[in-house]
């Protein structure tokens, strides 16, 4: 698929499959970077809702997070913050959206973790214009669980969590939920803004 066929299908659908994204240098330099993290105990358990409004509720979402500064000087993050910009720009000359930033997290959710049916917007927050996922789960099978199911306006889809897989969504449009998961589910997910973001706990 081109770039020309995934933002049709972007367009067309409100969401786009795109696997093998990564080169795949820095596919598995990002996997271990991640795994690195897990190792280190950098992640935190994730909340929802924003600053005042912030709790950590594992009924309804059981992942740990760690946020992506652009100012790490690990080469592996910086050219991934590079491709970011090359895909806000894109998605800009395509869409007219007048992207200004983005902002990003590694999740790992253990077994038996998911998160509840959600929108990806704020109440009285609406820059977030495109969900970014990518995923780093290797050798991932039917029965695995962790599927992200997406909630379009006739029909629901689900999509398997496999190894340097993207995908695209338009997050007013299509609330999601992640689907129980059987074994360590890894993926990176972030936000394509409207305006720059100040590094925050989302």
């Amino acid at each position: 698929m081109n770039w020309e066929e995934i933002f049709d299908s972007l367009a067309d659908n409100d969401y786009v499959v795109v696997d093998n994204f990564f080169p795949e240098d820095l596919y598995r330099s990002l996997n271990i970077f991640l795994q690195e993290l897990s190792e280190a105990d950098q992640l935190r358990k994730a909340g929802i809702g924003t600053q005042q409004n912030f709790q950590v509720d594992k009924s309804i979402r059981g992942d740990n997070i760690f946020w992506l500064d652009p100012s790490i000087k690990e080469p592996t993050i910086q050219e991934f913050f590079q491709k970011m910009e090359e895909l806000k720009s894109d998605l800009n000359r395509n869409f007219f959206l007048s992207l200004s930033g983005y902002e990003f997290h590694f999740a790992y959710y253990p077994p038996g973790s998911f998160y509840k049916r959600h929108s990806d917007q704020f109440a009285g927050r609406n820059n977030r214009l495109i969900t970014v996922i990518f995923y780093f789960n290797n050798n991932w099978k039917a029965g695995d669980g962790g599927e992200l199911k997406i909630f379009l306006q006739n029909e629901e889809k689900l999509i398997a969590p496999l190894g340097n897989r993207m995908l695209l969504f338009r997050p007013e449009k299509n609330e999601h939920e992640v689907l129980t998961t059987c074994k360590d589910r890894y993926s990176l997910t972030g936000w394509m803004l409207y305006q720059p973001p100040g590094l925050t706990f989302l």
